[in-house]
């Protein structure tokens, strides 16, 4: 598929010679470089703490043509990291206030939405359409999947995550020159095993170091100036300031772009939610309480007085929002409430998205708590299919 043409001529008119003048005058980008990225097309995936400086930047820097990927509203813990978004954007389509706060920057730049996001059915087609994927994605199942799509399409990534203090960056090329993500992380780790950012939480000005570096890649990339992160992962931690720059290898295993790859198109069953995916039950008999409900089942055994609701939140986020007659204890605590919770009733505990509770459920389980059940999804599920009006974060 041919790529989206570029918003005018690619020679720059005395106005864009003005405003990119900082940039024309480093000799590695001059004229030549600066029309490059005028006739560029970046797909940014994740209009969120990561794609919001990168977009920003990209925008700054004369791209001629940018792709914002979100199917996410706008609410008001992103503003805390999300620095494309403002407050008057609450409620509003992520792909729809990152492209009115980029036409301020920069009103030369085509925005292309894609408010559908990146699923299976639309990854190698989209990403065929644009010279540099920006993946700013916060799961693992959506990681995996742009990876297998660049490599496909033959786009380059550029990577980048964040973890509490910690960011990760790296470039795969796919052009057989180095490693893919595959390579590095080959399997996604096992479910609830790593909290997302609403569980672990995430320093804002993180996303800043990390989006921008991303930005500054993806204009290599198009420029051709410099050495790309191809073959390289550069980790930070900002609590002890420490850049480390790791070099990595392609994998000859790899399922993806090994001497055998086991992957040999985009498949649904590839990329399941490792955040969201169905824990593993033990082997118990059929009369035994489940071990997870849904907000819909929750509520119903709630309101019929057949279960209590422990909250394992901490006292901070339990004070955002909560369930009406829940009890709060949180996670850390558990251990020492034991003989303060009771038994012959059945226990369904809720965290904020699922990963937490999960487990104390196992833990109770093992404590001898056979009636302890997860609510799938947490306080957050039951923000969206519940009560609409909780204040979600």
């Amino acid at each position: 598929m041919s790529k989206p043409q570029a918003t005018s001529s690619n020679d720059l008119n005395s106005e864009e010679l003005a405003r990119y003048s900082r940039h024309i005058l480093l000799e590695e980008i001059g004229v030549p470089g600066q029309e490059k990225l005028k006739s560029s097309n970046v797909l940014i995936i994740g209009a969120g703490g990561l794609g919001s400086p990168a977009a920003l930047y990209l925008a700054a820097a004369g791209v001629g043509n940018l792709g914002i990927a979100d199917f996410d509203k706008v609410e008001l813990h992103n503003l805390q990291r999300q620095i494309i978004h403002g407050i008057d954007d609450l409620d509003t389509l992520k792909t729809e206030s990152a492209k009115n706060t980029l036409s301020q920057i920069n009103p030369n730049v085509a925005v292309k939405l894609h408010a559908e996001g990146v699923t299976v059915e639309n990854a190698v087609k989209l990403f065929s359409q644009y010279d540099v994927i920006v993946d700013g994605t916060d799961n693992f199942s959506t990681r995996y999947l742009n990876n297998d799509a660049a490599y496909f399409s033959k786009t380059p990534l550029v990577y980048g995550s964040i973890f509490k203090f910690e960011g990760q960056v790296s470039v795969f090329k796919n052009d057989g020159s180095g490693p893919c993500y595959r390579c590095l992380f080959p399997e996604p780790p096992p479910p609830g095993t790593v909290p997302n950012c609403g569980e672990a939480g995430v320093l804002g000005a993180l996303c800043g170091i990390v989006g921008s570096m991303q930005a500054l890649e993806a204009i290599k990339l198009i420029t051709g100036i410099g050495e790309p992160l191809n073959g390289s992962l550069i980790v930070l931690d900002t609590l002890s300031s420490q850049f480390r720059k790791l070099k990595l290898k392609q994998d000859p295993s790899c399922p993806l772009c090994g001497n055998k790859p086991t992957i040999q198109e985009i498949k649904s069953d590839l990329y399941q939610d490792s955040c969201s995916a169905e824990f593993e039950e033990p082997d118990l008999p059929e009369a035994e309480i489940p071990w997870e409900v849904d907000v819909i089942e929750a509520r119903k055994l709630n309101e019929s007085r057949k279960a209590v609701i422990l909250d394992v939140r901490e006292p901070f986020e339990f004070g955002i929002c909560s369930i009406e007659g829940s009890i709060q204890k949180p996670m850390n605590t558990i251990p020492n409430e034991l003989e303060n919770l009771p038994r012959e009733e059945q226990i369904l505990v809720i965290c904020h998205s699922g990963v937490r509770s999960m487990q104390v459920t196992n833990f109770l389980r093992r404590q001898g708590f056979d009636k302890a059940t997860n609510i799938a999804g947490g306080i957050d599920a039951w923000a969206m299919q519940i009560d609409p009006n909780m204040q979600r974060y």
